[in-house]
């Protein structure tokens, strides 16, 4: 997916054209939904609703057709904490699913502004304590349920660990991170230079996130809550095994790297890496972009080695 001049040129024009996401949020989930159809697939899949309370968690399961591991994915989708949902990434998940040879489930957690912030964490903690007491009814073994998740879905991978290590309920031995929102500031005075740096033309704005944000946090104690932004985590000691994958024209880079970095001061055991040439989203492509085949690979040694 190399950035030539007329890729750029079509990138800086979406870009420009970017929505007021606060006023027009139901309108972007449209688009989402008509930009990523689900494709018929001769996989087996089955939807199903994990009790939480008094709300009903839709997830979405994955079976392979050649099992190649015990290994169970719970896949937490992007979306800025407002759009997304399980239709919009079912053709992402079918490719982990095929690739990897591993079951996945994805989580189709509650949005906001309907449901601010801490809805969605609370969700996804609520979707993996599940998940990880009855694994097994999936092939699975549950100490090798990986967390995975793309941009806000990467967040929140990285949020329900941190919530996992305080409460001690289950453990979490390996997550997974694409590009994810590790920080507290996407405004222009961040202090990450990839925020400044691709602020305008890389179809994730700067403003666009601010927007996401605006509705997913309610509170301005909201923004220094390491349930939002990990990186304001105190204490990161005892985090499962990560592999952090960013890409080089993004807004969330340098946070995402930053994360990594974190980790590693903290003792956990970290592999980081940065996709070249490409932008935030580029995932949800088709796995015939170089980008893609280069993160699967990636995503499959790392499930393969020991935690």
């Amino acid at each position: 997916m190399a950035l030539n001049k007329l890729m750029m040129t079509a990138l800086k024009t979406l870009s420009y054209a970017d929505i007021d996401v606060s006023k027009n949020y139901k309108i972007d989930r449209r688009i989402q939904e008509i930009i990523n159809p689900p494709v018929k697939s001769d996989y087996n899949i089955w939807d199903h609703k994990i009790e939480s309370g008094d709300y009903a968690i839709p997830v979405r399961i994955f079976q392979p057709s050649e099992q190649k591991s015990s290994d169970l994915l719970l896949f937490f989708h992007g979306g800025g904490w407002v759009v997304g949902s399980i239709d919009t990434y079912t053709n992402l998940c079918i490719n982990l699913c095929e690739y990897t040879g591993r079951w996945v489930l994805s989580v189709d957690y509650r949005l906001a502004p309907e449901f601010p912030f801490p809805n969605a964490p609370n969700d996804c903690y609520a979707a993996a304590h599940a998940v990880y007491q009855e694994a097994i009814h999936f092939g699975a073994n549950p100490d090798n349920t990986v967390l995975i998740g793309d941009s806000a879905g990467g967040n929140l991978a990285a949020v329900v660990s941190l919530m996992a290590a305080e409460r001690m309920e289950f453990p979490v031995h390996r997550q997974i991170l694409i590009y994810p929102s590790t920080g507290s500031d996407h405004t222009l005075q961040s202090e990450y230079k990839s925020i400044t740096e691709f602020a305008n033309d890389y179809l994730l704005t700067s403003k666009r996130i601010c927007d996401y944000l605006s509705l997913y946090l309610t509170k301005d104690e909201d923004y220094i809550n390491p349930y939002y932004a990990p990186l304001l985590a105190e204490n990161l000691e005892g985090q499962p095994k990560t592999l952090i994958i960013t890409a080089e024209y993004d807004p969330l880079r340098d946070e995402g790297e930053a994360y990594a970095r974190k980790l590693e001061e903290a003792g956990c055991t970290v592999e980081f890496r940065r996709i070249s040439d490409t932008i935030h989203g580029f995932i949800k492509l088709p796995r015939t972009f170089e980008a893609v085949r280069q993160s699967y690979i990636y995503i499959y040694n790392f499930l393969r080695e020991k935690f």
